[in-house]
């Protein structure tokens, strides 16, 4: 991923919240020699000790200098035979925010509008990981239960416990993951470097559009500014 210095995150914070607000990612894992990489959907979550006053993010002292991002996949999925067994560094990639900006709302002061260049906004983090599979009853049991204690803090489904109804005589059908983040990369592709008039012009055309995630671009644009 291309970041060009206007793009890259102000801080860490920035990256850090817009990840813990955006759940769903792809993981990308290496295929076996003569293979492409395998891409699987899915719905991640970021281990984090939250203490009073600090915001939720991927990152975790406790796991290493940039967090641990734990999921779950089934059995039958093509990612275990050999590619996460044989090669565990893998990718994990969140995209989202994203919209398309007209060539007309990008053209520099003083040309004709028809000469500008379309593109494309979006925000994106991508972490490198090392994963290691759990196979472990009481770990995949213990996994469940803190994804499901994440997105669904308000409760209302019965613990996954070994042995035990609804849910334990599912865990023979699904591995987790653990993720050890070993590196971050982070982008917020918004009009960083272009004049102010131009910005304006963008800023306008996004709050007048009112299309699928112009209203968070539209923030990420103005908050960057």
């Amino acid at each position: 991923m291309l970041i060009h210095p206007w793009d890259a995150p102000r801080s860490d914070a920035e990256w850090q919240q817009w990840l813990a607000a955006h759940d769903f990612g792809q993981l990308a894992v290496n295929g076996l020699p003569g293979e492409p990489p395998h891409v699987q959907p899915t719905l991640p979550q970021a281990l984090n000790h939250v203490r009073a006053g600090e915001t939720p993010s991927a990152y975790d002292p406790e796991h290493g200098p940039h967090g641990r991002v734990l999921l779950h996949l089934a059995r039958p999925n093509p990612l275990w035979p050999a590619p996460l067994e044989a090669d565990p560094e893998v990718l994990l990639s969140v995209v989202d925010d994203y919209v398309y900006v007209p060539g007309p709302w990008q053209a520099p002061p003083d040309t004709p509008p028809e000469h500008g260049v379309p593109t494309s906004f979006y925000a994106a983090v991508q972490l490198s990981c090392t994963a290691r599979v759990v196979d472990e009853p009481e770990e995949k049991a213990d996994l469940l239960n803190l994804q499901v204690g994440h997105f669904q803090p308000e409760g209302g489904s019965a613990p996954a416990a070994v042995g035990k109804a609804p849910y334990g005589r599912m865990l023979s059908g699904i591995r987790g993951l653990f993720l050890e983040v070993t590196d971050v990369r982070a982008k917020f592709k918004y009009a960083g470097h272009k004049p102010a008039e131009v910005q304006e012009r963008i800023a306008a055309g996004l709050a007048g559009r009112g299309g699928t995630h112009d209203t968070e671009a539209h923030a990420h644009q103005l908050r960057r500014r």
